[in-house]
């Protein structure tokens, strides 16, 4: 590992002949004869460690120490002792030296020192940036990156999260809707009140009316006392409908009702109840297309969707990627009690490369698995799961010389659109917004393909 040596000593010699041998071994070195110099050196230049002798007329070794320690406490301090001198290292290391060597020096342990040195000093700098980015991002809590379409995401939840109007927030799975959730909900005059979210597609129809409304007793068997739902649990604060893609269709009237009227019947009841939520709904799934399908009621649709908000897919994020993969890192390093402080070049490659169809849930997951099994510092490349390892991306090409190769113009849209199918986590909406046609003519050229039997790549 090479890197700026800055070697402080009043030995004009010993200077010279340190530095020849370690430009040897690839490091990148200065010197100075004096404290006052070197400091100032170090003011005016960009040094990755200074290596400073103890005893020096005027200001001393400890001194200097404590004087970059103070100025500059992101560069690494080793100090030379003379042999034997423990009282010496003792004092260095108090005033914050990374480490010491003994004098005369061993070029080779020194070299390992200086390696170790560097090391550090890089793993300072990754943390710096990440805790920058972090703090950046952090007004929007756990949410981590700085891709324009987060920061796109972060502006839109600044300017709606103390509106009442209820929201709608789509993305893939994934890709953080709960979490944006929970955000709005924290930003809004409504923080010191409850959040409660609701799984719309873990509960059958019946369990979920009475879950969300509420029952009374005798409403149906084994209903021997009253229940008040978790509409009315949320009074004062917000209520999440998390997936409601797959919300019952027999019910969406009754939620429709009440999210008009801002009142609710319990199941069995026979009057109506009042309530002061605020709604947020999320979904990964079209719902658009599933207005149009008849599976998705237009008017419950219009009533959720007055503010919409959509979550990017981790593959739009850029180096998004490698920023979460950092905080991930060092959040299951730390659980583990690992020192893994980082990915390899090639892994890093590998995981920019990859499209990652789970989002930052698989990209945890990924690198939870990593870091538990990684034998390194740095995760690499066969740490990661194989379907990352051996990903290539998929491109449609068309530049091909060989006639028996070539397809029609028809088989070349087939594969292209169903190509941005796949790429947009089969939303159609988005698919047709991307191939720049409208849902209809998308829905009428895929009806198409399946009725001639066309539905492979």
């Amino acid at each position: 590992m090479t890197g700026r040596i800055l070697i402080v000593d009043d030995d004009r010699a010993l200077c010279e002949t340190m530095e020849t041998d370690l430009r040897v071994r690839g490091f990148q070195v200065s010197w100075r004869t004096s404290s006052s110099e070197a400091f100032q050196a170090l003011r005016n230049e960009a040094y990755d460690v200074v290596l400073t002798d103890l005893k020096m007329p005027g200001m001393n070794g400890i001194e200097l120490c404590d004087r970059i320690v103070s100025n500059r406490p992101d560069v690494p301090v080793i100090v030379m002792t003379a042999f034997g001198s423990l009282d010496s290292a003792v004092q260095a290391i108090r005033a914050g030296a990374y480490d010491f060597v003994a004098k005369p020096v061993d070029m080779d342990l020194l070299a390992l020192t200086l390696e170790r040195a560097l090391k550090h000093r890089a793993l300072q700098d990754k943390v710096k940036i990440l805790s920058e980015a972090v703090e950046r991002s952090g007004k929007f809590d756990a949410m981590i990156g700085e891709s324009q379409p987060m920061r796109n995401l972060y502006d839109r939840l600044s300017k709606i999260a103390d509106s009442e109007a209820t929201v709608l927030i789509t993305g893939e799975s994934g890709t953080g809707k709960e979490l944006a959730a929970r955000i709005l909900h924290d930003r809004s005059r409504r923080r010191e009140g409850p959040f409660i979210a609701v799984n719309c597609a873990a509960l059958p129809e019946m369990l979920l009316e009475s879950e969300l409304f509420g029952h009374t007793r005798g409403a149906f068997t084994d209903a021997r006392s009253a229940r008040k739902g978790l509409i009315p649990e949320a009074e004062g604060g917000t209520l999440l409908l998390d997936e409601i893609g797959d919300f019952p269709f027999n019910l969406q009237a009754k939620l429709l009702r009440a999210l008009e009227g801002r009142t609710l019947r319990p199941v069995g009841g026979d009057r109506e109840v009042p309530f002061d939520v605020r709604v947020i709904a999320t979904t990964n799934r079209d719902l658009e297309s599933a207005v149009e399908e008849g599976r998705f009621r237009e008017d419950l649709f219009f009533r959720i969707n007055v503010i919409p908000v959509e979550l990017p897919p981790l593959r739009e994020r850029g180096t998004d990627i490698l920023l979460l993969a950092g905080h991930f890192i060092g959040l299951f390093s730390d659980r583990a009690g690992r020192s893994v402080t980082g990915l390899s070049e090639a892994a890093a490659a590998k995981m920019l490369e990859y499209a990652w169809p789970g989002n930052v849930r698989e990209l945890r997951n990924a690198v939870e698995r990593a870091v538990a099994l990684t034998r390194y510092e740095r995760i690499a490349v066969e740490d990661l799961p194989e379907r990352i390892r051996n990903y290539r991306s998929a491109n449609i090409v068309i530049d091909g010389t060989n006639p028996d190769e070539m397809v029609t113009l028809e088989e070349l849209e087939r594969r292209y659109i169903l190509h941005v199918l796949k790429a947009v986590g089969e939303n159609r909406t988005v698919a047709a917004r991307v191939l720049g046609m409208d849902r209809k003519t998308l829905y009428r050229k895929l009806r198409h393909f399946d009725a001639g039997g066309g539905n492979g790549n």
